[in-house]
């Protein structure tokens, strides 16, 4: 067994496999750029090397650096985790070269199954189920918009080298096959220093199922089941679970015979991902093979009980694997949530910052037998650079079926406290409360039709209103009664302040009062008395307790005059005030935002890389205007409506904060 491992990677997957290198006795090297100095994979690690500034292309993804750390520091082998080098080739020839191990599959694996468009040759000269489409090399848009026309609309165009949504796009014609050429080529060559794209058949209504296979150096290979990673956005999964909702034994034990013999007709080892489209009938597509541990992996060790960095570390060290395919094992539900630095209400777009408050929910066993985890590589008072992946942290939940898995996914969802960074949880909580989710009726194509004019929040049901404005008012009594033991005051200001109250949310007055009670209070609202239970204090930003016998979990921060609650996704604004004070409320005229409508904004903190107009230019409703690069993503910027170019506020190669002006019209 190696005495120390490096790992070639940030965030969550180097914590993720510091954690099982220290169980397993092995010392562990952090490598970190200029922007990661302070990041928390640096601080777990028994050593770190920097390996240069912030962009990745200048430090994660130089081959020579790692390796000069690796002679520097003694390591003997190296995990690359998902993303930057995990399947680069010819990073594992240089390791090899310098006698150092790389913890994964050897390099013909790689060079057959890592490249998209090998991968697809190979499976194809083997008899695998393949999407049609063109493999070839595609030399322009020109082209790119002759091969789809040729295949058929819709197209999916990607990056051979591409993963993680980077480098991917469908097209519906001719225009949007030669952005989507342009787009995903640039992607690719900025992500993966690779700019080669393939096109392919969009399949519609499809479901993304993928096997996870584990195979040693011993010709022993095995799949330990599927993972449903059918809810996704622009290509990026966004909830994974396993087992699929989907699958029948049948088809899960043919699709993973047919992961099992494509990995060992490559004669691979490690751990690696077959990805399969399947149809409403079941029908199976190969799509592609990930050389790698994949982002969701921890479903699949929450249902097979095994830990895949470890068994990937023994692997490389030559020991075989210590089970075969019959004692593989299912054993509950588990599903993963990403959680992101970006706004839902706004296109998904990054919302980089520093992470002022980090409270995740507490991990391990629950009261009704269900478990959390949370994989993060984010701290209180971290940032989240404009440079990386913007993933905060995941949050994966087990339960014995799949509706515990569910509920517990709720109530920890509920309990993450982020503040400073934007983030998507409010997003994530309103998929596990879709109806369509709790049945299981998955696809790729969940989330466009379930939120066609983009997420812009969720309405708490009536019920869940209730509760949360008893809860409101109960921490409203809880400040009036802090204040009334101010000395100086007026006698009877107490009761007087405590008589009745409204509570004021979505320009309508509920009244309501208070009655302490041991254990919490009996709130009455709007003629109803509902039993409030808690050992809730004030400064707490995790509310918890009972209404009427619902337990409840709810984030509440008071700003200003005003209580800001979220729960199951929802966030409440809530005005406690006196009856007279809530009748003034009802009165005052709204203020409306300044109108903007006359300029390109930036929607997102980012570089821009572009600006096609240039002043007094007439411009048309749908043309490109100009183009931001945030998190290795580009974003096409285009005209809402037709009109003329007055004034460029902003030059290409400018760093834009969010809602900067770049161009204004007439």
């Amino acid at each position: 067994m190696f005495d120390k491992i490096l790992i070639a990677n940030r965030g969550e997957i180097a914590c993720r496999v510091i954690k099982t290198a220290r169980r397993m006795g092995i010392k562990t090297v952090a490598v970190y750029s200029e922007a990661d100095a302070g990041a928390l994979h640096v601080e777990m690690a028994d050593e770190a090397v920097a390996i240069g500034p912030a962009p990745s292309a200048q430090s994660y993804l130089v081959a020579d650096r790692i390796v000069e750390a690796c002679l520097k520091t003694g390591a003997q082998a190296v995990h690359p985790g998902y993303g930057f080098l995990s399947e680069k080739a010819e990073f594992c020839e240089k390791l090899k070269k310098a006698g150092i191990t790389f913890i994964g599959p050897d390099v013909h694996a790689i060079g057959a199954m890592g490249d998209k468009i090998e991968s697809k040759k190979l499976a194809k000269a083997a008899g695998v189920s393949t999407v049609p489409g063109y493999l070839g090399v595609i030399k322009d848009e020109a082209e790119a918009a002759s091969i789809a026309r040729e295949i058929g609309y819709p197209v999916m165009i990607k990056a051979s080298a591409g993963g993680g949504g980077k480098g991917m796009r469908v097209a519906w014609n001719d225009a949007e096959a030669r952005d989507g050429f342009r787009s995903a080529s640039n992607e690719a060559r900025s992500s993966f220093a690779d700019d080669r794209v393939f096109i392919e058949k969009y399949i519609q209504e499809p479901r993304h199922i993928e096997i996870q296979v584990l195979a040693d150096t011993h010709g022993n290979c095995v799949y330990l089941g599927e993972r449903e990673c059918s809810i996704q956005r622009r290509h990026q999964k966004v909830i994974e679970e396993a087992p699929s909702p989907f699958l029948d034994p049948q088809t899960r034990k043919a699709m993973g015979e047919q992961a099992v013999a494509l990995a060992k007709a490559v004669q691979y080892r490690s751990a690696g991902t077959v990805e399969f489209i399947v149809g409403p009938d079941k029908s199976f597509y190969f799509l592609e093979m990930n050389t790698r541990l994949q982002v969701e992996h921890p479903v699949t060790e929450e249902v097979t009980g095994l830990d895949l960095v470890e068994l990937m570390i023994r692997v490389a060290a030559g020991e075989r694997l210590p089970f075969g395919q019959e004692d593989v094992k299912l054993n509950g539900w588990s599903i993963e949530a990403r959680v992101y630095a970006e706004d839902p209400t706004r296109n998904f777009l990054p919302a980089i910052g520093r992470v002022t408050r980090y409270r995740p929910p507490a991990e391990g066993k629950r009261a009704d037998g269900s478990r959390v985890r949370v994989d993060t590589g984010v701290y209180e008072g971290g940032e989240i650079s404009m440079y990386y992946d913007p993933m905060i942290a995941k949050l994966i939940t087990w339960g014995p079926d799949r509706a515990t898995a569910t509920r517990a996914m709720g109530e920890a969802l509920d309990g993450f406290v982020i503040r400073g960074a934007g983030h998507n949880i409010s997003f994530l909580a309103a998929l596990m409360g879709l109806e369509r989710f709790g049945e299981g009726r998955l696809s790729t194509n969940l989330i466009a039709e379930e939120f066609p004019d983009g997420f812009h929040g969720i309405t708490p049901e009536a019920d869940t209103l209730r509760r949360l404005l008893a809860v409101a008012l109960m921490a409203e009594r809880r400040v009036a009664e802090r204040d009334a033991m101010i000395s100086g005051q007026a006698t009877g200001q107490l009761r007087r302040s405590l008589e009745g109250w409204v509570a004021r949310t979505g320009g309508v007055n509920h009244p309501g009062s208070v009655m302490p009670v041991d254990g919490g209070a009996d709130v009455r609202l709007d003629d109803r008395t509902m039993a409030v239970r808690t050992g809730w204090e004030l400064g707490d930003l995790l509310w918890t307790g009972t209404v009427d016998g619902v337990p409840m979990t709810v984030q509440i921060e008071r700003k200003g005059t005003r209580w800001v609650l979220f729960h199951g996704g929802a966030e409440l604004s809530v005005q406690v005030l006196t009856p007279r004070a809530g009748d003034l409320a009802a009165l005052m005229p709204v203020k409306l935002p300044p109108d903007m409508s006359k300029f390109l904004l930036s929607p997102m903190p980012g570089l821009l890389v572009s600006v096609v107009v240039a002043e007094g230019e007439e411009v048309k409703a749908g043309q490109e205007l100009a183009v931001v690069e945030a998190m290795k993503m580009e974003n096409i910027l285009r005209a809402e409506s037709d009109g003329r170019v007055k004034k460029v506020h902003a030059a290409k190669g400018a760093s834009l904060a969010v809602d900067e002006k770049i161009i204004e019209f007439e």
